[in-house]
Parts: structure tokens; sequence; C-alpha cells
């Protein structure tokens, strides 16, 4: 019989014999994930597991602090900088029984979307050689990928877990704002920023949401959820949901095979009993809030990270470029951002009045090689879930004769996890059995 502590051990050594391939880590922990390991193996004998992630094997963002190891936000000039205690989300994953395997590699900062970063090197997608995994969170989508670890946190401003799950053919969740505790993370754009996981089993995320959710004393923006938030009524299909599939989708310039994969999870919802529908989401200009979010990031951005941009070689040329761009950015441009994102918020609530969830690609296009120019468009279809402080899940779709799936995205009303959850669960079989 495979012990967790045997299963830990492998997957260790697989990272080593493996990972220089991809470099997905920064660091590994292997002696605290033995002794943690060899605890979840002690709770098996006694009978006495504390739930159903006990055991289970985690990578972490480098934005989020891991007690006595380097915590450097991918940051250069945060290279010497060590965390005096774990996050709040890594110390609910102990909490849990979760077993921390190692740090990953992120874009500098959390600001990017491929992972190329300047000081820890390029991330490659374990799907496909060199291309990127995408970003921010693209190590944690690679370690997924590549099987080394069980699932992953990363964090979400505009789609940084979405993006990598999209590219890397895993699960992403972003879940509600203020709903997971940000104690101990290096921010970046705190009124967007969210902690996800990312896994290739789908059933994963909704145990990880629970563990992971509940005030957190150490962020001003943790948030109560509703009492019965946590209770999930277990569907078998999807009938009598209705979905909308925003009509705006049209206006931005997809990759063929995004659209297929699009198609083919309409045509799988209706399969399983639900209604998918066309709708207008009133003043969704994708483009324009996409423009709007990463000011709002900017701006946000060079307040939070203020300490580093006076320091010489503190942060990259590219990174200090962003975030000096807003440091000065005109007060009349940032209310126009931010009157993008209330307008947007806004209109994702009406559309809850006449659909159970949104309907979208996540991303315009699959991963794609870093030696090809970045697209504009990546976070397209990002900034929805971020300026409402929706819950969204990113779920693969298998296409056929390709290695590379296209992806989907479900979003929900706030502190609709536990459905939203069930509903990926349904689907996500159906989706990967075509």
């Amino acid at each position: 019989m495979t012990t967790i502590v045997d299963r830990t051990l492998d997957q260790l050594a697989q990272i080593e014999a493996e990972d220089a391939a991809y470099n997905s880590f920064l660091r590994l922990y292997p002696e605290t994930a033995k002794r943690e390991a060899e605890a979840a193996d002690a709770r098996v004998e006694l009978g006495t597991m504390i739930g159903a992630l006990d055991g289970f094997t985690v990578a972490v963002k480098d934005n989020l602090a891991v007690s006595g190891a380097p915590w450097t936000a991918g940051i250069g000039g945060r290279s010497k900088v060590i965390a005096q205690g774990d996050s709040t989300v890594v110390t609910r994953m102990r909490a849990a029984g979760a077993i921390i395997l190692g740090s990953t590699n992120m874009e500098e900062a959390a600001l990017g979307s491929v992972t190329d970063n300047p000081v820890f090197g390029r991330c490659m997608n374990p799907l496909m050689p060199g291309y990127t995994p995408g970003g921010s969170s693209g190590g944690s989508g690679a370690a997924v990928a590549a099987g080394f670890a069980d699932l992953a946190l990363g964090t979400d401003t505009m789609g940084s877990v979405r993006i990598p799950a999209a590219y890397c053919g895993v699960f992403g969740l972003k879940p509600t704002y203020g709903l997971i505790g940000m104690g101990g993370v290096v921010p970046l754009a705190p009124s967007l920023d969210t902690v996800g996981p990312l896994a290739r089993d789908v059933t994963l995320l909704w145990p990880t949401v629970q563990a992971l959710a509940g005030i957190d004393d150490l962020d001003p923006n943790s948030r109560p959820a509703p009492k019965d938030w946590h209770k999930r009524t277990t569907r078998v299909d999807l009938s009598g949901l209705t979905f909308g599939v925003p009509k705006h989708v049209m206006n931005v310039d997809c990759e063929p095979a995004i659209l297929m994969g699009l198609d083919v999870a309409r045509a799988m919802i209706k399969d399983l009993g639900g209604t998918v529908i066309d709708i207008d989401l009133a003043g969704w200009v994708p483009d324009l809030d996409r423009r709007a979010g990463l000011l709002i990031i900017e701006a946000e951005g060079a307040v939070a990270l203020s300490d580093l941009m006076d320091v010489d070689g503190a942060l990259s040329p590219h990174l200090h470029g962003l975030l000096d761009y807003g440091r000065r950015l005109s007060s009349s441009k940032l209310v126009q951002a931010y009157g993008r994102a209330r307008v947007m918020a806004a209109a994702v609530d009406r559309a809850f009045l006449h659909v159970d969830g949104l309907l979208l690609p996540s991303a315009p296009q699959r991963a794609f090689p870093h030696s090809s120019a970045l697209p504009k468009d990546q976070a397209a279809f990002m900034s929805l879930a971020n300026f409402s402080g929706c819950p969204a899940i990113a779920l693969p779709v298998p296409l056929a004769g390709e290695v590379l799936p296209a992806s989907v995205q479900i979003l929900g009303p706030r502190w609709s996890e536990a459905r939203l959850t069930n509903w990926a669960e349904i689907l996500a079989p159906a989706l990967a059995d075509l």
C-alpha cells in the first residue's frame, strides 16, 4: 500500500528530476513536507483524518508567505525577504492536513500574463515545449499540469488564476472577493486581488474553498459570507438552470478553437438539461474594461509597491515603467477606470436576475510560444469577475486532435461557490469524455 509519505516523496523526486524543463518551482520544502506527510499517515492509521484535503499536496505562488522561506512575489528586490510566518491561506491549508511542497514561479509582482520572470526565469507550459503557461500564476498552473502537486494556490487580480488554468488545461477558481483572506499576500491591487486554487481534479476546488474561507483579521478587505453560503445541494445534471452568453464575446478577436470550445460547452450544457441563451450585458466593452482594469492595477500597484519603486534595481525596468505610469496617472483617468468597474459590477448583478450563470471563454486564445508577440487581449474576458467580485471557474474543453485545449469560464453570483463548483463537477467529466 502506497503511503502519503511515499506519494509525497515521489512527487518531490519527480519535481527534482523534471522541473528543469518547466521552471515551475522556485524552491521546495522537503523536510516540512515529509513531516506533514508523516502526520497525515498517522491520522489515517488512527482514523482521525481532518477532511477532504488531508494528505493532498499543494504548491503555493511565491507572493504567499511560507514561514522561514524567501517571500519574493517574483521581485528581485525582495530576494532577501524571509517570511516571519505563514500567510493566512497557507496556515489554513496546513490546518486542513494539506502538505506544502514548495513555492512557484510567477510574473514579477503578479503583473503580467506569460510568467517570463526577469529574475527567476521563464516558466514553460508542460503541455507544449516552449509555450507559456500563462500568468501571473504560471508556475502554479504548470506545477499542477505537470502532476507535480495535487493542487496549487495562485492569485487572481484580473485573470491570473484563470489564464494559467486555461493555458495549462486545468481547473482554476477565482472566488468571491473578500471570502478568502489575503493576510500574508504581497498585494498588487487590493481592490481586485483574490487567492484561488488550481487543480487537475475539479472535485478538489470546493473543499479547498471551504478550507480557505473565513474572516481574516490580517486582511482589511475580508468580508463575512452569508450564513448559508456553504450549503450545497449536489445536482446530477443542469436541468432548470439557465446560462447566459454575453453577445459582446463576438466583438473580441478569438482564435477559432476558442469559439469552438465555447460551442462545445454550450451544447454540453444543453445535453445536461440546462438552457443557454445569448444576453446583452449592458455597457460591456471588453477591450475598454480590460484597459480600465490595467489602469487600476498600475495605480494601486504603485501604492502597494511604493517602497521598492525608488530603490535602484529593485524592480525590472518594465515593471517600474508600468508602476510609474500608474503613479503619474491623472485623477480623471483613474476616476473613469473605477467608474467602468462600478458600471460592469452593476451590469453583472442585473444579469443574474435573468440567468443562473454567465458562460464565456476564459481567454481569446490558447497558449502560445514565449517567442510570439504578446496578445494585448489575454484578459479581455477576465475583468467581469474581478470588477463584480463574483466567483468564476475556468474549465478545460478538450478538442479532438489538439494538444492544447480550449477553456471556458462560468461566473456565478457572489457567494455562490457551492453551486458553481457543483456545476463544474457535472460539466467537466462530460466535456472530458468528448
